[in-house]
């Protein structure tokens, strides 16, 4: 099932967000994965789940291969 990270992208665009397990609830944010993490850690989320929200969403075409 597909996640809405709309309101996600609009508060943390450009961020790293620490999310819960449900992978949609926010526990901590920062602008690297490390202070992300830590903030996370520190608020009591052992295992958050990181990831970076883009600053500008951009489509892609084409093939994306590996090297």
């Amino acid at each position: 099932m597909a996640i809405n990270w709309t309101m996600i992208y609009k508060k943390y665009k450009g961020k790293w967000v620490a999310l819960k397990s449900d992978e949609k609830t926010v526990v901590a944010s920062g602008i690297n994965a490390k202070t992300a993490y830590e903030k996370a850690v520190n608020g009591g989320f052992r295992n958050p789940i990181l990831s970076y929200v883009p600053a500008k969403l951009m489509s892609r075409i084409g093939l994306i291969h590996a090297v």
